[in-house]
Formats: structure tokens, sequence, C-alpha cells
């Protein structure tokens, strides 16, 4: 408890951190003149423009001098405090290499901060040089240079009234291939625009041919009470064990399998949707799409994927009670059954949510941060796709022990009410925890032959005998 206690001063005290964060970095600002025609707008269109464009998501377009310079003191105090771009994976602890990192450098971020304190000057028109913008829907895949998907499939629509209680919309798609397929990419999206607004999260679970059984994931035993109360698998274990292509939040790209691992789809089968719809005031009707990347034929993986939802809720449901005005923790355990790599991390809570950290203890006690989000933020799911040399490894038997934090005060901005009291539920105004991680199993062969190569654990990719030589220095 007294790793959770010091992580908890931690969240209390970000505040205190981010704000010393813009003199810090006042300290780095470049010594010449920083403009931006010629300095900033490289920055906003590599990281911040497919989501502040017109028609996009961000609150306001930077894709101009005239469309950021009203926004320049909010911009600065914001990609200081590392709150923009949306990348709150915490720096000091954990894996550290990712496939999609969109997190601002240090010297980016000091160009921003000089750029503002030295008057958000526009500089020469000819530095300028237009990125295209989007006119319309885009796969996040796409634009970072996959290609379009093989395959799309999108649910049926439906209408959310402008004042309305949430709504689950639970649609049945097929999914149309004439021979089996391996997935290597997903991406989930809103059907239109105007469905960002009311679409909170999107799950494509994987209705399975009879051939197909491989899908269901066997390789994890969570801690909680079985649906009957008897020795059978747990509630959390059954909904582990249903197959999914994917799970999409707002403000989550896609997933991205470790090379060599992927999902099959096979004739006959079908995406069963659960789509959680609330109301935003104006009547909205949309749906899902989701955007499939194939292997080559002749290329397929050797391992299959798994999507697992580990629980920051050691006793289920009910183990979650968060008093009005009240910061709050819980914690959840779920065993490894086989050697097990973790190939992302993606926190997910509702409105209190505040930080998560997922740890691993090993079989012989000692532990390990795998990583860990201080700031969440409701509005950006992020999902943290770790490198392939990077994904960690672990032996079976290792436990993945999930600590959830939650703010039910009024300093968290997105409390709707923090004299509430909060218990676990499906709405919006409800509350959950789990960590969303795709999994790969290896056999004791593979797991040596891993550990060989990369270590054990968290190692971001550095060989074992790396590790000893630094150590030694």
């Amino acid at each position: 408890m007294v790793g959770s206690n010091w992580r908890l001063r931690g969240v209390l005290a970000a505040g205190a951190v981010l704000a010393m964060a813009a003199p810090a970095l006042a300290q780095q600002a470049p010594s010449k003149q920083v403009t931006f025609n010629k300095d900033v707008a490289p920055i906003f269109q590599a990281k911040c423009q497919s989501c502040h464009e017109p028609g996009s998501i961000g609150p306001m377009s930077l894709v101009s001098y005239q469309d950021s310079r009203p926004w320049a003191r909010s911009i600065k105090n914001r990609v200081a405090a590392r709150q923009m771009p949306p990348w709150h994976i915490d720096r000091s602890v954990g894996v550290q290499k990712f496939k999609n990192d969109m997190a601002l450098t240090d010297e980016q971020v000091a160009t921003v901060v000089a750029w503002v304190d030295g008057g958000a000057l526009e500089g020469n028109a000819s530095d300028f040089k237009a990125k295209p913008v989007a006119q319309g829907l885009f796969w996040q895949g796409e634009r970072d240079g996959f290609g379009a998907p093989d395959l799309v499939i999108a649910s049926a629509l439906q209408t959310m009234p402008a004042v309305h209680q949430d709504v689950w919309w639970r649609p049945m798609s097929d999914i149309p291939i004439t021979e089996p397929r391996w997935i290597k990419m997903v991406e989930i999206r809103p059907a239109n625009i105007q469905g960002r607004k009311v679409l909170h999260h999107s799950i494509a679970y994987h209705v399975l041919s009879p051939e197909n059984t491989g899908a269901v994931n066997q390789g994890i035993g969570g801690r909680g009470p079985s649906v009957s109360g008897s020795a059978a698998p747990s509630a959390s274990d059954l909904v582990n064990r249903r197959p999914q292509i994917m799970e999409w939040a707002i403000g989550k790209g896609y997933d991205r399998y470790m090379e060599g691992t992927g999902k099959l789809i096979m004739p006959g089968e079908k995406i069963s949707w659960d789509q959680h719809v609330h109301a935003v005031g104006e009547e909205i009707t949309s749906g899902s799409e989701l955007g499939l990347w194939f292997y080559p034929k002749g290329q397929e993986p050797a391992k299959r994927s798994y999507l697992v939802a580990f629980s920051g809720l050691k006793n289920g449901a009910e183990g979650l009670d968060i008093p009005p005005n009240s910061v709050a923790h819980t914690e959840g355990f779920t065993v490894l059954k086989e050697n097990t790599v973790i190939t992302n991390f993606q926190p997910h809570f509702h409105l209190r949510g505040k930080a998560m950290q997922v740890e691993a203890i090993f079989p012989d006690g000692r532990t390990q941060v795998i990583s860990y989000v201080r700031d969440f933020n409701f509005n950006w799911m992020t999902n943290y796709i770790y490198t392939d040399e990077a994904a960690p490894v672990f032996p079976k038997g290792t436990i993945i022990h999930v600590t959830a934090f939650y703010d039910n005060t009024k300093g968290n901005k997105d409390n709707p009410d923090p004299d509430q009291w909060v218990g676990y539920g499906d709405r919006t105004v409800d509350e959950m925890a789990h960590a969303w991680m795709n999994v790969v199993y290896l056999s004791d062969a593979e797991y040596q032959e891993r550990i060989e190569k990369y270590g054990v654990g968290v190692t971001n990719g550095v060989k074992p005998q790396q590790t000893t030589q630094q150590q030694q220095q």
C-alpha cells in the first residue's frame, strides 16, 4: 500500500508540478526569433492538425496563423503542462518506446513556449508550407502511413434524441469475406462527424465460426466472484474470454498488433457491436465503422493477439464506491496463466477517473511498473502501443496489478456532481476502471528465446548484457 499512497500523493501534487513546467521550459527556449510559419506550423502539422482542423474533434483549428494566434496563451499552457497533445503516459517509469508516440519532444515544447513568450509572431509568408486538410472522416491508420483499410464493416445507424438516458446499441454485422484472413491492424471510428459527439465507446465483439475457437482467450485468470458463486470461472474471466476484434473509446486511434501476431477471421462470422451512446442536446444519427488491415496472403502470422480488460476492481462491481467530495482508489489483480507479452496500454475510466498504474508482480514476489498515467483525460482514451522490442514479457504465474485513482471533488473539471456517491456502472455518470491491453502467449521455448534477446519484464528493448554493463558503470 505504500506504493499506492505514493502514487496518490503524486496525483494530488500534479497541479503543482505542472505549474512549474513553463519556467523550466523557458530556460530551454531557442535563442533565435521563433515564428509561426517557420518554426511552429511544422510542429502543429505533425502532432496537432489531425485533430485541430475544421470538422475534426478538436475545439479549434490550428491550421493557419490566423486560426492559432487567438489561442496562443492557452496553447502555451497546455503544451508546457504536457496536457496536449494528449499523451499522458508518465515518462519516468515503465515502457517508454511506442509505435504511435504523439508527444512533443522537449525541444518542440520549448519552441512553442518561446513563440508565445516572444509575442506569437507570424513570420514570413514564404516560410509557411500548408498541409492538406481532411475533407471529412479519415482513418488515423491511413494518415499514419499504413494505407486505407482492406475491409470496412459498418454497423446499422441509431438516432439519439437531444435529451435521453444513455443507450447501448447492439446491432450485428456480417463479416463479408470468402476465405480466412489474418488482421494485423484495426481501427474503429464513428460513422460520421456528428457521431463523435454522442459515441462514448464502441466494442466490436467477434462471433466465431466453430473452426475458429482458438480466438477464445483462456490464458488469464481473474480474482473475484463467479457468476454462480462457485469455483467456476469468475465473471471477469467470462468477459475476457469473449472474443473481441477491438474496443474504441473517445479519442482513441487504432490497435496495431505486434509483428507476427494478429486476429483470424473466417467466412460466416459476424461482428456483434456494443455501442454506448449519450445525449448531447441535439438529435444525432450515427453508428460505428470498423476498418481492418490484413496480412498479405501467404504471410499469415504464427501467433494470435488477444484483447484483455485487466480490471482495477478486485471485488468486482461491488468494490467501487466513491464517497462525495473525496479522492479514492481501487485495485484489481489478474493472473497470467501463460508466458505473456503485453503489447499496449489503454486506461479506461469515466468522468471521475484520474490516474492508473499497471504493475507486474512476478512469481518470486518482486514488482515492476509496466505503465502509469497520472493525468487521465476522459475525452482522450489514448492507446499507448509499445514497440515490438519494448513490449514486456512475463512468465506464467505473474500477477497483473491495476491500481486506479478517482477524483470526485470540485477540483476535477470533468466531474458533473461532486456531491454524489459514485458506484460502478455503464452510464457516463457512473464509474469503472480497467486497462485494455493486447496480449500474446508464448511457449516455454519461445519465452526463453525472447528473454535471451530482450530480457524479462520492462527493459525497453535493452538486451540483458547491455543492462549489466550500464549497471556496472
